[in-house]
């Protein structure tokens, strides 16, 4: 969701913290602002070039500020809900990320001091909360601030009185230091540390740091101390640069060979028809006991977990269930020492899949990750897992991540079916068609033409319906959230065999349906539905295998894939439907790296 960036040292503190927002700007927002010690704050709705340009007309110069990119969560976007916000003093200064859900009674008793609001949001309430308790000391008064705070927070603050420290705080939401020369560095992801420093110390939850440019302490909001270890980053700065790219999306697409690679690099033991997952090792016992695997996650991770579901129960003969993280920790939940539950999430702080887990664990089952993010809560809060090593995304749909998730789930399926009946034999065949599949994808997206040829043509839609069966059933509500994150056009998905079953009533011939039919078992049934979509006299756009018989008869919008493994089959027939949305996006002249209201990271319920 929103972002953070602070920075302490030598530095002109400005260019630095302008220079961080423009690497949080994948995020998602639609307000900016900064605070300068001895310099003061400047907001701006809208992008961080709009920020600039009042920088430009005012600028506020100092050698330390904390910085923000706000996702409206309370109250309209504008200059008095933008952070930093203040106090009636200006002597505090905060930014914030997260929900504090009991704003509204902290805001009362505010009142009964004659503290007043300005704005309309909770991070205001906290900021004057923060100010009621000052007294010189600015730790102190954040720690007795937050123990009246419900909610969740990642909070960088700054006082007039003693502008040569950044305390910072979280719960819930992500806060990690970067570790520079002289200087110190605070931001909401570590990516956008990377032009600074590799060197990172991450706070988990319930921890306070006094920053300064040569140093950090770090304890427990109850005080208790808690030294931290730096790690190292080993992500390069030039990932998170678009490399001659039009658009980060689009290069992320590109990088999908790349994302194999990485993601298999070292665990692939082909001859022996094994796969190496060295995060999953201290837990081998429990895993070869369970008889159930529950996968939760939000969004494309949701997505990617029902394909894996399909993948684990077919190949590895084990029992599956998926659940959307916002449904499973308010829902009743069974489980014993035979049941696993695994959150598939790319950033590793997604804040319903993280509750899913924290149940889990209350729930005594055993916890497993598919985390993109090193370091991330999940990451460090679940029993085992394993990484995707897919490097940062930076572009708010996520492609290469999920790639790199379906990836993972293949290795996964051939890890479990190994320790239970699958064959040596069937092993190496898949771990073989995994290792030639970088190959295959990038002479796939060597020439891209075709897809945006199509895509040109139904970018002026209203509407688009994707159908699938078996694998490409996700595949394809996959590709229906594609298309309207970065187009906006209305989009559904279904399951082909539901069609009958209502959604064909809407079908008519101003609404196309993007049929995915690869030649596989269920390719004969899903001919029959593009008859049925055909009768109706909605256009269809196939998507299918090389060589497929009858595509051109069905219709004259075809897009062809390279015939794969069944089980890496949607690896490949995932990427058209990245760039149909991509192009249908561009096409409209949409911002497709970070469309309308959207966050990368969803820190929040």
């Amino acid at each position: 969701m929103c972002g953070i960036f602070g920075y302490i040292g030598k530095k002109n503190a400005t260019e630095v913290l302008i220079s961080g927002l423009r690497l949080l700007e994948y995020r998602g927002y639609d307000s900016a602002g900064i605070y300068v010690a001895s310099g003061g704050i400047v907001k701006a709705v809208g992008k961080v070039s709009s920020l600039e340009a009042k920088l430009a007309e005012n600028p506020v110069v100092g050698c330390a500020g904390i910085a923000h990119t706000r996702w409206a969560t309370h109250g309209v976007p504008c200059e008095v809900n933008a952070h930093p916000h203040t106090e009636a003093s200006e002597t505090i200064f905060l930014v914030h990320n997260g929900i504090i859900e009991n704003w509204r009674q902290l805001k009362d008793g505010l009142a009964v001091q004659g503290i007043t609001m300005v704005g309309e949001t909770d991070t205001e309430v906290l900021t004057k909360l923060i100010g009621s308790f000052y007294t010189g000391n600015l730790k102190q008064a954040v720690v007795a601030a937050l123990a009246h705070v419900h909610g969740t927070y990642g909070i960088a603050v700054m006082s007039t009185k003693n502008p040569k420290e950044i305390v910072v705080a979280r719960m819930g939401s992500p806060i990690v230091l970067g570790v520079g020369q002289h200087e110190m560095f605070i931001s909401s992801d570590p990516s956008a540390l990377l032009s600074h420093t590799k060197e990172v110390v991450y706070l988990d939850d319930g921890e306070i740091a006094v920053v300064t440019n040569a140093a950090y302490v770090v304890t427990s909001i109850a005080g208790e101390s808690r030294p931290k270890v730096s790690e190292m980053m080993d992500w390069d700065a030039s990932v998170v640069q678009k490399n001659g790219y039009a658009h980060f999306m689009l290069k992320e697409i590109h990088e999908a060979a790349e994302v194999i690679e990485n993601t298999t690099r070292g665990r692939l033991l082909t001859e022996s028809g094994t796969v190496k997952l060295g995060g999953l090792e201290s837990v081998l016992g429990r895993l070869s006991t369970i008889r159930r695997l529950m996968i939760v996650g939000c969004g494309s991770a949701y997505y990617s977990g029902l394909i894996g579901r399909l993948m684990i129960e077919e190949y590895a003969g084990l029992p599956v269930e998926v659940e959307l993280g916002s449904e499973y920790r308010y829902k009743r939940n069974f489980g014993d020492v035979h049941t696993a539950v695994l959150a598939v999430t790319q950033s590793g702080e997604t804040a319903d899949t993280l509750a899913s887990v924290r149940l889990a664990k209350e729930l005594g089952l055993l916890t497993l990750g598919i985390v993109n993010t090193v370091g991330s809560t999940i990451s460090r809060e679940t029993d085992a897992g394993v990484h995707n090593h897919a490097g940062p995304e930076i572009a708010v749909a996520s492609t290469k991540a999920f790639i790199s998730q379906l990836t993972v789930f293949v290795m996964l399926t051939v890890f479990l079916g190994r320790q239970r009946n699958m064959s040596e034999a069937q092993a190496q065949e898949i771990l073989a068609a995994l290792e030639a599949l970088p190959q295959v994808l990038e002479a796939m997206l060597s020439d891209t033409t075709a897809i945006e040829t199509v895509a040109k043509k139904y970018a002026s839609a209203r509407d688009i319906m994707y159908i699938g069966r078996q694998m490409h059933a996700p595949l394809a509500y996959e590709g229906s959230l594609k298309v309207k994150e970065v187009s906006y056009i209305h989009a559904e998905a279904y399951a082909g065999g539901e069609l009958k079953h209502g959604s064909i009533a809407m079908l008519g011939p101003d609404f196309p349906v993007f049929a995915i039919a690869p030649e596989d078992a269920v390719y004969e049934k899903m001919l029959s539905n593009i008859e049925e979509v055909k009768a109706r006299r909605a256009p269809v756009i196939l998507l299918t295998t090389e060589g497929a018989p009858g595509a051109r008869e069905v219709t004259d919008d075809v897009i062809y894939v390279p015939k794969v493994h069944p089980l890496l089959q949607p690896i490949v027939t995932i990427i058209p439907l990245q760039l149909f949305a991509y192009y249908i996006g561009v096409a409209r002249g949409l911002d497709v790296d970070q469309p309308r209201n959207l966050a990368k990271s969803v820190t929040v319920e």
